[in-house]
């Protein structure tokens, strides 16, 4: 045991440091969930020990604890601040870069007097420096400016320096030209980031969803727990009744194995119903994550509501609507496909031929030091250069391959978008029916449990004179108990129904307070 716990301690060790290491190493703004779920503050978070025996979990509090804990949020989270990286990572395309160099250079040649014919050996040294600014705009414009500095000595001439500033200028005039083109990278990667947003949105409803339902299976698996444990004792009554009206000589003795059969029964429902207990108890405290010693042990003590449940007035169109403007999956689908007409935009820049024009201009002086090369800058020395460069690849199979993927990929995404947007319309329609059944079960299953006990009470009447008998008024009892966690189903299925409503129609973490990022419709 002591050794189980020392593992146990030194993997939780693991577990925090790991999800601590890399956060200090970056500077990243992580997407932030705030929980207000009134005009009161956040609830107060309870810390869940084995220990401390079991607790009275509020609906808010789990969901508190799942954002405020659960791994996979945490996760999640993550992902705009990575796709935030990306739009840094294309907009360095136009930072502008600052270069340097040196150069040392030594030449041993011959050559031939262009008077005499005669040959002679050249020996020649020099050194050189560069020093320069380069920058790229959205334009298709490439501007450099340049300082240049060189000195040069040779056995047959005079040492010399020359100090050359530069300024050239090229300007694309077809391809990549279309500043739409050569930011299209740019607003692919921002939305890139926004879509991010809809898909941490998208993971925290369906968070919270699974949360609430969870929470409300937890309820009716202790509900049911009550409602066995009720019926055992009933049952055992039942068994302790008939053994005794057995022994007065009321009832034949075959009577007995009616009612020993029903406590038997009860008994195996209440194992199965303790069973499902402690599998939704353990899917909760996952998705909580309480912190706390030996979380998995902890024990939960929730309650069902006592007031009256009222059907909201719905209205189908609203909800369609709504769903059609804030369900993250129609937004980020709407992202990705503005990600693919920015991405026609610039495959079909690339269809154009490359045509460039240039403008490249220097002033340049000459000394026999460095210091009179740069005074004798101002002289009347110069060069100009102005031109065109044209570039036409021999076939066009690459570019004309990725335009026409492009634009087959832009019809893809805008028919799965259409097919998306009726999808989600058919899954609102049908949580719509499924809630208005929902509410319409509880009234049913109530009027069946009020049945039920009627009928029960008339068989033990009957009983009780001797005109009915034990198994008859078993039966009744298991009706009654069958109506009874049918009743408290149909209060638990109709919030769960409401929780899958409000999920489909992409406002349920509005209903319940969160503020997440994805908010705004697309």
């Amino acid at each position: 045991a002591c050794a189980h716990d020392r593992f146990d301690d030194r993997f939780i060790d693991w577990r925090e440091r790991l999800s601590r290491a890399d956060t200090a190493q970056v500077d990243v703004q992580i997407a932030q969930i705030e929980y207000q779920p009134s005009d009161d503050a956040p609830p107060d978070l309870p810390r869940l020990d084995a220990e401390s025996g079991p607790v009275n979990l509020s609906i808010e509090q789990a969901v508190a604890l799942a954002l405020e804990h659960h791994p996979g949020l945490a996760a999640q989270r993550l992902g705009p601040a990575i796709a935030g990286t990306f739009e840094r990572i294309e907009l360095a395309r136009f930072d502008p870069v600052v270069f340097a160099e040196l150069d040392w250079r030594r030449e041993q040649r011959t050559e031939a007097s262009r008077a005499t014919g005669e040959n002679f050996d050249v020996s020649s040294q020099g050194a050189g420096a560069l020093i320069g600014i380069s920058q790229r705009l959205a334009t298709g414009t490439d501007l450099e400016l340049t300082a240049h500095g060189t000195r040069a000595a040779s056995n047959r001439a005079p040492d010399i320096n020359e100090t050359r500033l530069g300024v050239s200028l090229n300007q694309a005039l077809l391809a990549g030209a279309s500043p739409a083109a050569n930011l299209a990278r740019v607003r692919q990667a921002r939305l890139e980031r926004e879509a991010g947003d809809y898909e941490l949105r998208g993971y925290t409803q369906a968070l919270i969803a699974q949360v609430e339902r969870t929470y409300w299976q937890l309820v009716l698996a202790q509900e049911e727990i009550r409602i066995f444990e009720e019926g055992l004792q009933v049952a055992r009554q039942l068994a302790n009744e008939t053994r005794q009206r057995i022994e007065v000589g009321v009832l034949a003795e075959q009577e007995q194995a009616a009612a020993d059969a029903e406590v038997a029964l009860r008994t195996q429902e209440l194992i199965n119903a303790r069973s499902r207990r402690d599998n939704t108890q353990l899917a909760l405290v996952r998705l909580i994550r309480p912190e706390g010693t030996k979380p998995w042990e902890v024990q939960l003590d929730l309650t069902l509501p006592d007031e009256p449940l009222d059907l909201p007035d719905f209205d189908i169109h609203e909800h369609v609507k709504l769903a059609r403007l804030y369900r993250p999956e129609l937004n980020e689908a709407r992202l990705r496909l503005d990600q693919n007409r920015l991405e026609v935009v610039r495959t079909e820049n690339g269809l154009l031929p490359r045509l460039d024009m240039f403008i490249r201009l220097g002033k340049t002086g000459f000394a026999d030091s460095f210091g009179s090369s740069v005074g004798n800058l101002d002289r009347d020395t110069y060069d100009l250069s102005v031109g065109l460069r044209f570039e036409y690849p021999w076939g066009r199979n690459e570019a004309e391959g990725e335009h026409q993927r492009a634009v087959l990929t832009r019809m893809q995404s805008a028919q799965s978008l259409i097919n998306l947007g009726d999808l989600v319309e058919l899954e609102v329609r049908q949580s719509f029916i499924e809630v208005g059944r929902a509410y319409a079960q509880i009234a049913a299953s109530a009027a069946t449990r009020r049945l039920r006990e009627q009928t029960l009470a008339a068989e033990t009447e009957r009983l009780a004179v001797g005109t009915s008998t034990a198994f008859q008024v078993a039966q009744a009892q298991r009706d009654l108990l069958a109506g009874r966690i049918a009743e408290v189903e149909a209060r638990i299925n109709y919030r769960i129904a409401l929780i899958e409503l409000y999920r489909l129609d992409g406002t349920l973490l509005q209903r319940r307070g969160i503020d997440a990022p994805g908010a705004a419709a697309r």
